[in-house]
């Protein structure tokens, strides 16, 4: 992986302590997986910085061997990679993506 790649993908989990890489924006998702993990954090009201993968063929590459993870979408909370798609879904289904959020210390909205 080219080490300017690196960089960036390091810089962007270092700078958001919410970090999603995905295909498209969170305004905007390119796909269905990407926009299934962005709305789950707009449900939970995280504050988080989408990272648009498609805008750079070496970034989409990149992050998949940055993580050691196939597919896309990617999150990383504080620095730690937790899953894409079907994880954070089941996460989020079984209460353990707030749990997560909670021993973080990241700001999201409680259901009541």
């Amino acid at each position: 992986m080219d080490q300017q790649i690196k960089d960036l993908i390091t810089n962007e989990i270092n700078k958001n302590e919410v970090c999603l890489f995905m295909k498209g924006t969170p305004e905007a998702p390119q796909c269905g997986f990407s926009m299934a993990v962005s709305n789950i954090l707009k449900i939970l009201e995280v504050n988080f910085k989408g990272v648009n993968v498609l805008e750079n063929q070496n970034l989409r590459e990149g992050i998949k061997e940055y993580s050691d993870w196939p597919t896309i979408p990617q999150l990383y909370i504080k620095n730690e990679f937790v899953g894409g798609c079907d994880i954070i879904k089941e996460m989020f289904e079984n209460g353990e993506l707030t749990k997560h959020l909670e021993t973080k210390n990241i700001n999201f909205k409680k259901k009541d």
